[in-house]
């Protein structure tokens, strides 16, 4: 008996420390996979924040003409909002990284900051054109451009980006897009082609507060270029719901906010700011129309 038992002490020492051995090697295995992995996805995040380059656009301080010491603080003021919309289209930039199609950046970057930018250098020309002559063709000044870096990683992320758009937010890894490009061309025929319909039946409207209604007695001085600022409202509104058709599907689950009720949205305060200005020209300008210019999305 007491032969015995240092035997099977033996043996279960033995097992135990060959277990203990098996379960060390499949940790250092998962180990080496895992830190594989990371490095990996730590070099592919870092080239692509190197390739989505940076939005560059015109100058605008150096195209003012002599500014009046009564417009200096608003006009000081605009500039400094100026700076700070490309700051923040930049971080967007970095921080939507492989997001929707190809033309994601156009659409929810590009196009929201030029609307932006019109604003803005409206209220600059406004503020001179009130005790000087109203500079012209600061409207040129506007559009921005994505640089060299950008272009290219835009290109890159296209592949991936419309798969992440068509799966409303979802990633889609390198070998699911390419195997999507080279198989999936039958299921993009018919089930796009199929659920088109269905779609654009399901985009739903945009729909605006009216601004018409809201405003006071319009003297007759205003009344031509109010009338044109309310047409233009309409216009605005009809784009939208045309963008709203043509691009359902695209980006993920924020881009008809991102790409189309905030542009519009922007599109609108400009135009308000116009008629409110208009208006006070000769009369009490009216205060709070801002109020009427975010839109909202209706199914």
């Amino acid at each position: 008996m007491s032969r015995a038992l240092p035997k099977y002490n033996k043996r279960r020492v033995a097992i135990i420390g060959g277990a203990a051995a098996v379960a060390l090697t499949g940790a250092i295995v998962a180990g080496t996979a895992l830190a594989g992995e990371t490095s990996k996805s730590g070099t592919a995040t870092a080239r692509t924040l190197a390739d989505v380059g940076s939005i560059t656009c015109p100058d605008v301080a150096s195209q003012l003409p002599e500014i009046p010491a009564t417009a200096q603080a608003e006009v000081d003021r605009n500039l400094t909002l100026l700076q700070t919309q490309i700051d923040e289209a930049n971080k967007r930039l970095v921080d939507t990284v492989g997001q929707g199609g190809p033309n994601f950046v156009q659409n929810a970057i590009l196009g929201p900051l030029e609307d932006k930018r019109i604003a803005t250098v409206n209220r600059i020309a406004t503020a001179i054109g009130r005790t000087a002559d109203k500079p012209q063709g600061l409207d040129a000044l506007a559009p921005c451009a994505l640089n060299a870096g950008g272009a290219a990683g835009a290109g890159e992320e296209a592949g991936a980006g419309a798969e992440a758009g068509a799966g409303a937010g979802e990633e889609a890894t390198p070998s699911e897009a390419a195997s999507e490009a080279a198989g999936g061309a039958e299921d993009t025929g018919n089930a796009e082609g199929a659920g088109d319909a269905g779609e654009a039946a399901g985009a739903g409207a945009i729909s605006c507060p009216d601004v018409a209604s809201q405003l006071p007695a319009i003297p007759a001085t205003a009344q031509a270029e109010v009338d044109r600022n309310l047409a233009l409202l309409d216009t605005q509104l009809a784009e939208a719901n045309k963008r709203l058709v043509d691009t359902v599907g695209q980006g993920g689950p924020n881009f008809v906010q991102n790409a189309i009720l905030g542009p519009l949205a922007d599109k609108r305060n400009s135009t308000i700011d116009r008629i409110a200005i208009s208006i006070g020209r000769t009369a009490e300008k009216p205060q709070g129309l801002n109020s009427l210019a975010a839109c909202t999305l209706t199914q």
